[in-house]
């Protein structure tokens, strides 16, 4: 029996189904019940907030943000399944305020006529301009349906406050790698509505794991586009005729690449492909060529790999190949890291290239890595040296006439702020770890050093008379007044409470 409630507007999805034949892979593959859902177990997982909400058979209006192909229309079907209401359909591409309202009239007579509930699930609703929006609001807040939007675009840029402080936004994440191979292996053995049974190629699909790791690579995190790219590599090897040993259509790897249209890259997030790329590319900014940096960061987002990875890359490089021959090296590194949380792919691309540059064509200084590892190479061969007594802090006064916290000299009594004084445990006071280079603002640490040095050897290090209070002094005198009132209050609050 056909689903009740058609009229001229949005007809529920059943309606629109051709058969099977003529379906593409990723349709016939939708997930039909949540356990089939693949990813985003944050929200429908055992403990999953829309999971324990349907369950319960409630389910409000909410909004789905998330990348192309993480399931927002599929999850959007599922839920209203879940708590039995009618699922109508609108894309606001296609749509005006005609049709929304026209949706809306259909929704009003389910309910009068059969008591049932409506959904009303909005594809790409950021493209709904104010008025399609407004249009929405009273029918959203009476009940009269269930709205469930779905956008890639940041819903708090793209729709308005009005209707989505009446929604629930609920953010998906990208298909994690495990997520596509699980859905990529349904597709392959299910002989219903994969390609095992009568809708797949005569003696079924078998996909080696070379091509097999390649797809999934390139997907991207994408189930829609993981199925297509699988559909299409099928429909190639079995034109030409490609097939195992049991006689089964096996696409290769030039098969994927051919569906994908993307150039298989000499490159594999879990093995060497990933190690050699990194390799070469953080070997290039170290060797100041911008060009071959570039084509580095070019080939790794190509091949999909993870930008955060290549992000951390670029923070550790910044500090362990230039260091402070020019600290603004982190600061930029950091800067392209966060917008990259903060826009993502692809528009990241621009801040991680710009980073990539000015870290290749920057002054480079491998000191901070070797003045480190000096320091830790000392910790390791001697312990944990004792503090030289001066450096100690005396807490109580009383413990002056022990020699803690006796003998300090504060550097900012005295002239150019320095004095002589040691600073390393007794058992390595002539250590020393770090030399600045010979490069960028390096030289002009370096000239300081020397200038200290020269200064501390002469003895021309004066005491100055410096205005004002000493601020130690004065805080510690603060903290120690506002402690005594705090108390004093304590004491009055509880005797007056006893009273």
């Amino acid at each position: 029996m056909p689903p009740r409630g058609a009229g001229q507007g949005a007809k529920p999805e059943a309606l629109f189904k051709p058969p099977p034949e003529r379906q593409p892979l990723a349709a016939r593959m939708r997930p039909r019940t949540l356990d089939e859902f693949a990813g985003q177990q944050h929200l429908v997982g055992e403990r999953g907030p829309l999971r324990r909400s349907t369950a319960r058979g409630h389910l409000s209006s909410l909004l789905l943000w998330g990348p192309p192909g993480t399931g927002k229309t599929s999850l959007a079907r599922l839920l209203a399944e879940s708590v039995g209401a009618e699922f109508r359909t609108i894309s606001a591409v296609m749509s005006g305020v005609a049709e929304v309202r026209s949706t809306i009239a259909e929704a009003q007579d389910e309910g009068a006529l059969h008591g049932r509930r409506s959904v009303l699930f909005i594809d790409e609703i950021h493209r709904f301009n104010k008025a399609q929006q407004d249009a929405l609001l009273p029918h959203v807040e009476n009940g009269t349906v269930t709205l469930i939007g779905a956008t890639t675009e940041n819903p708090y840029v793209e729709v308005n406050s009005a209707l989505l402080s009446r929604m629930r936004v609920w953010k998906l994440e990208p298909l994690a790698d495990a997520d596509v191979a699980e859905i990529i292996r349904r597709a392959l053995s299910d002989a219903e509505r994969g390609l095992a049974g009568f809708l797949g190629p005569k003696g079924g699909v078998a996909l080696e794991t070379e091509p097999f790791n390649h797809l999934v690579d390139i997907s991207g995190g994408d189930a829609r586009q993981a199925l297509n790219i699988l559909e299409s590599a099928v429909a190639l090897a079995e034109d030409e005729d490609v097939r195992d040993a049991d006689g089964r259509v096996s696409p290769t790897l030039a098969n994927v690449e051919t569906a994908a249209q993307q150039r298989v890259l000499a490159y594999d997030r879990a093995g060497d492909g990933h190690y050699d790329t990194v390799s070469a590319f953080i070997k290039s900014i170290r060797g100041s060529d911008p060009d071959a940096a570039l084509y580095w960061l070019a080939a790794m987002i190509a091949a999909g790999e993870d930008p955060k990875f290549i992000a951390r890359r670029l923070v550790i490089s910044a500090s362990e190949d230039i260091g402070n021959a020019d600290p603004r090296a982190l600061q930029i590194a950091v800067a392209a890291s966060q917008a990259l949380d903060y826009v993502g792919l692809p528009e990241a691309q621009y801040p991680l290239a710009q980073a990539t540059i000015f870290l290749a064509v920057s002054p480079k200084s491998d000191t901070v890595g070797r003045a480190y590892a000096g320091a830790m190479g000392d910790v390791l061969a001697h312990g944990a040296l004792p503090v030289p007594n001066h450096l100690r802090n005396a807490a109580d006064r009383r413990m002056k006439q022990h020699g803690i916290g006796v003998g300090y000299k504060n550097p900012h009594d005295f002239q150019g702020d320095d004095i002589a004084q040691q600073y390393l445990p007794d058992a390595i006071a002539d250590h020393r770890y770090f030399t600045a280079g010979d490069q960028g603002h390096e030289v002009q640490i370096g000239a300081r050093q020397e200038d200290r040095a020269a200064a501390r050897a002469t003895g021309a290090t004066r005491k100055r008379t410096r205005p004002g209070a000493d601020p130690m002094g004065i805080f510690g005198a603060a903290m120690k007044a506002a402690g005594e009132s705090r108390a004093k209050l304590a004491k009055t609050q509880k005797d007056d409470a006893g009273q």
